[in-house]
C-alpha cells in the first residue's frame, strides 16, 4: 500500500509538471487506435444494421477493449513488481501520471484563451475544436469562450477527479479501466444514426462509472469556489448546482458545469451544433454577464483547486489505510 500511495502522489505531481507532451506515447492514444480498429470490423454494414445487432456488436467492442486494457496494465505492473518493488512503484507513478489530465486540460483550454485575447477568432475556433465535440466554425467569441469553459468544467470530473478516485481505489489498472470507458464514450457516445445503438453500451457504462465521481467533483468545486477568491461566489455555486445539476442530456455533466456557472456568474449550456445538426439543450446558470476569455482562466483555477483538494483527500484516505494495515 505504501508503494501505491507514493506512486499515486508522484503521478499527480508529474501530471501537474509535465502534462501530456505530444511526442510521448500515451495509453489513451493506444486505446483510441484499438477502438477504431475494432469499430471498422464490428460496425454492422447496411444489410445487417438492426438496432439489436448494432447494440450487441457495441457490447463486444466494449468487452474487448476493457479486456485488453486490464490484461496489458495488470501484466506490466505484475512484471515490474516481480522485478523489484521500486520498479513496481515507478510503473504505478508513470501510469498514474498518464491517467490524469490536469495540466493537459489547462494547456489546451488556455490556447483558446490566448487566441481570443489576440482577437484571432479563426484560431480560437480551431483551438477549441480540439477539445469539444460540437461544430465550432460559426461560434462567436463568447461562444468559443463558453465552449472552453464548459469543457474545463465537465472534464474536471471525468478527466481529473474520476480517474483520480478510481486510481486511488484500485490502482492504475482500475484507473486505466475507467479511462478506456471514458475514451469509448468520447468516440462512440453520440446520439446520431451511427452510434445511437452501436455506442450505447459505452455511453451507459460511462454514465454509471461517473455517477458518484461527478457528484464528488461538484462538491470539491463548490469548496474551491469558496476558497478561490473574490472572482468566485461559493454561495451562488451551491445554489446553481442545487437548481441546475440535472439540466443536461447526460445525468452527470451538469454537476460540475452548474457549479462553474454559478461560481462565475455566467450561463452555460443551451443549443449547440453537432455534425451539422442543432441539438437543443437546457441552459445552466443565470445570464448575469457575458462570458469572456478571462472566464477560461477562472475555470482553470477552479480545476486546479479541485484537483489539489481531491488529491489531498485521496492521500489522507490511503495514508490512513496504510497505517491501519
Amino acid at each position: 500500500m505504501l508503494y501505491h500511495t507514493l506512486g499515486f502522489f508522484g503521478g499527480f505531481l508529474l501530471d501537474l509538471l509535465l502534462g501530456d507532451p505530444h511526442w510521448m506515447p500515451h495509453p489513451v492514444r493506444l486505446m483510441g487506435w484499438l477502438i477504431s480498429f475494432l469499430e471498422r470490423r464490428l460496425y454492422p454494414q447496411n444489410r445487417m444494421r438492426s438496432p439489436h445487432r448494432s447494440f450487441c456488436r457495441g457490447v463486444i467492442l466494449v468487452l474487448l477493449v476493457l479486456l485488453c486494457t486490464v490484461l496489458c496494465a495488470g501484466s506490466i505492473l505484475w512484471l515490474c513488481y516481480a522485478l523489484h518493488p521500486l520498479a513496481g512503484m515507478a510503473a504505478e507513478l508513470l501510469m498514474t501520471y498518464q491517467i490524469l489530465a490536469t495540466k493537459c486540460l489547462k494547456t489546451e483550454s488556455m490556447r483558446v484563451c490566448k487566441k481570443l485575447e489576440q482577437n484571432d477568432l479563426p484560431g480560437a475556433r480551431k483551438a477549441v475544436s480540439y477539445i469539444v465535440g460540437r461544430d465550432t466554425d460559426h461560434l462567436s467569441p463568447s461562444g468559443v469562450a463558453k465552449a472552453a469553459v464548459e469543457t474545463v468544467a465537465e472534464n474536471t470530473a471525468d478527466g481529473v477527479i474520476a480517474p483520480m478516485l478510481y486510481t486511488a481505489l484500485g490502482g492504475p489498472v482500475l484507473g486505466l479501466f475507467y479511462k478506456a470507458v471514458n475514451t469509448m464514450d468520447s468516440m462512440m457516445g453520440y446520439r446520431n444514426d451511427r452510434y445511437l445503438y452501436f455506442g450505447r453500451a459505452a455511453a451507459k457504462l460511462d454514465d454509471a462509472l461517473n455517477f458518484v465521481p461527478s457528484r464528488i467533483s461538484a462538491w470539491l468545486m463548490i469548496f474551491s469556489a469558496f476558497l478561490g477568491g473574490k472572482c468566485f461566489s461559493g454561495r451562488r455555486a451551491f445554489s446553481i448546482w442545487k437548481r441546475d445539476r440535472f439540466n443536461h442530456l447526460s445525468p452527470n455533466s451538469a454537476q460540475t458545469e452548474a457549479v462553474c456557472a454559478g461560481a462565475l456568474g455566467v450561463q452555460l449550456g443551451g443549443d449547440s451544433v453537432y455534425f451539422g445538426k442543432v441539438v437543443h439543450k437546457p441552459t445552466i446558470g443565470d445570464d448575469l454577464r457575458p462570458i469572456e476569455s478571462e472566464d477560461i482562466r477562472r475555470s482553470n483555477r477552479l480545476l486546479l483547486l479541485s484537483a489539489v483538494l481531491g488529491e489531498g483527500l485521496c492521500l489522507l484516505a490511503l495514508t490512513a489505510i496504510t497505517l491501519i494495515c
